[in-house]
């Protein structure tokens, strides 16, 4: 009998995937819209009657309220139809459940806080789903070398604040942290702000437990730093966005919270003074950089627009860019010293037109409210189409500008992201959602990045929404290669 857990997400994944679901949406993108594969059983009263005796009444829900919740992704693109949500409480349920549906032939969707941007967080039809939120505890934390391990449904910022009480800070750090899960950000292989400075979870997550389709128990939950006996097999399931199996536990290498941090909110006259203020700071500041994101013009007038509460730290004039850079060091005197001392060098050679440097911990996080509500006030503005690219540094705003003239004043188009990281959030904003537009962006947008031999999802992951756009990011051969895995 084939394996039917995650074959609707194979195919967001994969288009050469012969698996088929029919998927409505709230608009319209260039992404599969196949019928529902008749391979697949629906749900019966037997079924749900099964669930109740392995989670028991009040974690198999029904109610049409939560079920529209759990059917639709935070941007609201995207709207499945499922009639049942599951709520395991443990590592054994989740095995039960999937063992049962590979049986019936039941497709799922994993689903954690449904915080995704490309639609793999909900179902694309009818699909089960699991959502992981009641599997939220911390089992244990070795504080000599900051190895935690927890559940998957424990929210990001839990985790941070469980950890800065013992001294440590999680790898990651994301705008949506408050309602992002651990598993879904594992998942999707998240990067977020701290990239630059602590790398990917590729090289934070020490051991994974995963569910397989069949319902097998994978235990991969390995505290060792060094373990070179044979495949690493936890790395097939960072960033397979739920199609191998469900993340249930993970061990994570966790940094030390360190005593000093200081935030700067830079303007530059051009794009040119970002990239070479990058470079310096790379020279200069070395190490202790733990953010460099850039904004352009729009992006800062979006927010301060649309965010509630956002100031303008630099209100003499709107710039054409904006570099908000995080240090973090041991010494506060002299980490601070050596940021005034770069950006003092930096202005007198005319990278920077203006600038602050946060005096507390309220005003940095007043720079951080724009950086980090820039999703949220984008989809305040109204209907936005979302890209999130990686480029070559010296290409990365080019595309934006090109977008620019490509649409004219039809749509506003904002860029900004994660420049040392080479990971350009694109943002094209309009009144509504129009196919003639859409048709301008697409697959333009992916010819231009691919031709530039850049990725198509640094870090969101491919989802529903590009699904069967896999090929101008990776060869043919990379694609066939992976269909034995799956």
């Amino acid at each position: 009998m084939p394996s039917y857990f995650g074959a609707i997400k194979r195919q967001r994944t994969l288009e050469m995937v012969n698996i088929g679901a029919f998927h409505h949406r709230l608009f319209s993108s260039a992404a599969t819209n196949a019928k529902r594969n008749p391979a697949f059983s629906t749900i019966n009263p037997d079924d749900v009657l099964h669930f109740k005796e392995i989670l028991g009444h009040k974690n198999v829900i029904q109610d049409e309220d939560r079920l529209l919740a759990a059917n639709v992704d935070w941007m609201r693109k995207y709207k499945g139809s499922s009639q049942l949500l599951l709520l395991p409480r443990n590592t054994e349920e989740v095995s039960k459940i999937l063992k049962y549906c590979n049986s019936r032939c039941l497709a799922v969707v994993p689903q954690g806080g449904n915080t995704g941007l490309v639609g793999g967080s909900v179902p694309v039809y009818d699909e089960v789903i699991i959502n992981l939120s009641t599997m939220d505890k911390i089992i244990s934390l070795d504080k000599v070398n900051g190895i935690l391990i927890c559940e998957a449904g424990c929210i990001l910022e839990n985790l941070n604040s469980f950890l800065a009480n013992e001294g440590y800070i999680m790898p990651l750090d994301l705008g949506a942290k408050g309602s992002c899960q651990i598993g879904g950000n594992i998942s999707t292989n998240a990067g977020g702000l701290h990239f630059i400075r602590y790398g990917s979870l590729h090289g934070n997550i020490l051991g994974l437990e995963v569910i397989l389709a069949d319902g097998t128990i994978l235990d991969m939950l390995t505290t060792l730093r060094k373990d070179n006996t044979g495949y690493d097999l936890k790395h097939l399931f960072i960033g397979s966005e739920g199609t191998l199996g469900i993340i249930t536990k993970i061990v994570v290498l966790t940094p030390c919270k360190l005593s000093s941090t200081n935030s700067a909110f830079l303007a530059c006259s051009d794009y040119l003074s970002c990239q070479k203020l990058l470079a310096e700071a790379k020279q200069d500041l070395g190490e202790a950089i733990s953010a460099f994101e850039f904004m352009d013009c729009n992006s800062v007038e979006m927010a301060l627009t649309h965010i509630e509460g956002a100031r303008n730290p630099l209100p003499a004039s709107l710039y054409k860019f904006y570099v908000l850079i995080e240090t973090t060091g041991a010494d506060e005197s002299y980490n601070r010293t050596k940021l005034e001392a770069f950006l003092l060098r930096s202005m007198e050679v005319g990278l920077i037109s203006d600038g602050v440097i946060a005096q507390d911990l309220n005003q940095a996080s007043s720079f951080w409210q724009i950086r980090e509500g820039l999703s949220e006030a984008t989809a305040k503005a109204g209907a936005v189409y979302k890209y999130d690219l990686s480029l070559p540094v010296d290409k990365l705003y080019s595309i934006v500008e090109e977008m620019r003239a490509r649409l004219g004043n039809i749509a506003k188009v904002i860029g900004y992201g994660h420049l040392g990281d080479g990971n350009l959030h694109l943002n094209i904003s309009t009144t509504h959602y129009d196919e003639k537009i859409l048709a301008q962006i697409e697959p333009f947008v992916y010819e231009w990045t691919a031709h530039h031999r850049g990725s198509i999802s640094a870090e969101h992951g491919l989802g529903l929404m590009k699904a069967e756009k896999i090929h101008y990011s990776k060869s043919e051969e990379a694609v066939l290669y992976w269909h034995p895995i799956l």
